[in-house]
């Protein structure tokens, strides 16, 4: 009798134990952690070459924003198109095809690239992302609707981050891309990630805001002052991911030389965490991510907030970030 006794106690204390949350973290229960998360974002825009045909570009955006509300439930991302935000980008001018559509529609873009879109009629290859991110997901989405609508042949591709992109638009081994905003202006000015102008793209459109996501598995890491002596995925080499990185940490008054630095996509910093091999990870994509959610499904994780006086000193000398909040529903619908 005492055996029984002592095996159904032992029984019942595993049972709360479970029902509490108790235990280690390695089963579907795990989730980001259900708070809101204060960050700031850049945007996520679509460039062309210059010698795409103004049709086609015309076509495909006319696709994008006309129908963008009835394919929300082939991805989210449709729902945070606005033809205002479509038609904002000022730093890099947009292609022909892309100001005409706007323009019909009430817009007037900032600038036209000159001398941009006599080139023939063609299919149209669309490097996006990784496939653990939202360019891939959101950009292949686009790309098989215009194939099916628009009169126009476009072929999403797996991209190698917002640099690798842009120079596939100038070296003509893709004829669309996506690229973050500040990228791209880089790009167009030949700063930072470049050493010189580069040339023979446009813009088509700003579709919506990627968030910073600070991604980690350890409760202990609240602040980005807490990732010193960390280690950290920083984004792959050549993507936009690194200098948000780096300006973030700057803001807090770190360097790269203060976090244990490693360069991984998505995906990989994402696998790395679940495998407790690295602290933390910035992500930079639109949420909810594909790299995040799948984490949250196997490792209990957590969303660093960015405080208000490092994200106001941040804005000071970084004028296309903003300021968003990435709801605690986005990771918990």
């Amino acid at each position: 009798m005492k055996k029984f006794l002592a095996l159904m106690l032992a029984l019942v204390m595993a049972l709360s134990l479970a029902a509490c949350g108790g235990g280690s973290s390695s089963g579907g229960d795990a989730a980001v952690e259900r708070t809101d998360t204060t960050t700031v974002a850049v945007g996520a825009v679509i460039l062309a070459r210059d010698d795409v045909a103004e049709a086609d570009i015309y076509n495909f955006v006319a696709d994008i924003f006309d129908n963008a509300e009835s394919l929300v439930s082939s991805h989210a991302k449709y729902s945070e198109l606005s033809l205002e935000y479509g038609a904002s980008i000022t730093s890099v001018p947009y292609h022909p095809g892309a100001a005409k559509y706007f323009a019909e529609k009430g817009f007037e873009v900032a600038s036209v690239k000159e001398g941009a879109g006599t080139g023939a009629s063609r299919d149209l290859r669309f490097v996006t992302g990784g496939e653990s991110g939202t360019y891939y997901a959101f950009g292949s989405v686009i790309a098989q609707h215009a194939t099916n609508n628009a009169g126009v042949k476009v072929v999403g591709l797996v991209g190698n981050g917002s640099q690798g992109n842009v120079q596939e638009l100038v070296d003509g081994t893709a004829d669309l891309a996506f690229c973050q905003s500040d990228v791209m202006a880089y790009a167009y000015n030949g700063t930072n990630l470049f050493e010189t102008k580069m040339e023979g793209f446009s813009t088509v459109a700003a579709l919506y805001m990627e968030q910073v996501q600070i991604v980690t598995t350890n409760p202990e890491i609240k602040t980005v002052a807490d990732l010193a002596g960390k280690s950290v995925s920083i984004g792959s080499p050549g993507s936009g991911v690194y200098f948000n990185a780096i300006d973030v940490l700057g803001a807090y008054g770190l360097t790269e030389n203060d976090i244990k630095p490693t360069y991984q996509s998505f995906g990989d910093s994402a696998d790395a965490l679940k495998n407790g091999q690295i602290d933390a990870a910035f992500i930079v994509a639109g949420a909810p991510t594909t790299a995040v959610t799948d984490l949250a499904t196997t490792k209990d994780t957590y969303l660093v907030s960015l405080d208000d006086e490092h994200i106001d000193k941040l804005l000071e000398t970084s004028d296309y970030y903003s300021k968003t909040v990435i709801a605690k529903d986005v990771y918990f619908g």
